[in-house]
């Protein structure tokens, strides 16, 4: 079980990286009015266990803020994600 959990672990510090960087990308890309990723794209990466990454990104790159389902979104799965594997290596411990 404890395997089990470090690999969630793993999976999730990985897709954050990836929404993160994702993130920092259609920003670039809306600043130069290219064509955009698809905001369920991003949607996806943080339903995928990225939600921390998409926090980041928000903050560093000051990117969809003004959008609440991604403020609300991302905050929420990035609680729920945490408290998930939190609890996952609470029991795999106990």
């Amino acid at each position: 079980m404890e395997t089990l959990v470090r690999l969630l672990g793993i999976w999730m510090l990985v897709e954050g990286f990836v929404l993160l960087f994702r993130m920092g990308r259609d920003k670039s890309l809306a600043v130069r009015h290219e064509r955009r990723i698809p905001e369920r794209v991003l949607f996806r990466t943080a339903l995928l266990g990225g939600a921390w990454g998409g926090l980041l990104g928000m903050l560093f790159f000051r990117h969809k803020t003004q959008h609440r389902e991604f403020v609300f979104g991302f905050s929420i799965l990035t609680a729920v994600q945490c408290l998930l594997l939190a609890a996952l290596a609470f029991w795999a411990i106990g």
